[in-house]
């Protein structure tokens, strides 16, 4: 049997968590796709509570850091902000697991990761579209119904693939227009 890593561990659990949610970051039923044993997992966390926060400091790190680390090559704001949405907008897999956290709201371990997460993808829009011209209270604005959409498109991915196909464009111009300059 192969030594299992953290990283084999934290990597099956975000993808149960896609398909199961919260409940589904288990022990066992992880050892088993892995073909490893529990020892393993216990070899590396403590807990069951130690997986899923590392789990989610793992989602973290590649869908929201990583993502604003390639956003951030690009120097036009612009260009930033259709990167950004060209990179979130549309993938069905992280949809599956924003949606599974989203609905562990209130579980103690997702729920300060989770406002952690939100807190910092609404600033950094709003950093964005204050680099665009936006004031601060339109920049606010506009990250907020940004996000929103991001939430909703989420869902739709889930439910309603079909509807969301080739509607990036519409949300660029729609958050990127500037009607009032106050």
């Amino acid at each position: 049997m192969a030594r299992r890593t953290q990283d084999d561990w934290t990597g099956v659990a975000l993808r149960a968590l896609a398909e199961g949610g919260v409940a589904a970051v288990a022990v066992e039923p992880l050892a088993a796709r892995l073909g490893a044993t529990k020892g393993s997992a216990y070899w590396h966390f403590p807990n069951r509570e130690a997986l899923l926060r590392a789990t989610l400091e793992r989602w973290e790190r590649k869908r929201t850091e990583a993502v604003i680390e390639i956003v951030e090559s690009v120097s036009n704001p612009l260009e930033k902000l259709r990167l950004l949405f060209g990179r979130v907008l549309e993938n069905v897999e992280d949809s599956a697991v924003e949606l599974a956290l989203l609905a562990a709201k209130d579980d103690p371990v997702v729920a300060p990761v989770l406002r952690r997460v939100t807190d910092r993808r609404i600033g950094y829009l709003e950093d964005l579209f204050g680099e665009l011209g936006f004031t601060v209270e339109q920049a606010r604005q506009r990250s907020v119904l940004a996000y929103s959409v991001y939430l909703g498109q989420a869902q739709l991915l889930s439910s309603a693939p079909d509807l969301v196909k080739a509607r990036r464009a519409l949300v660029e111009e729609t958050l990127t227009v500037m009607t009032h300059r106050a």
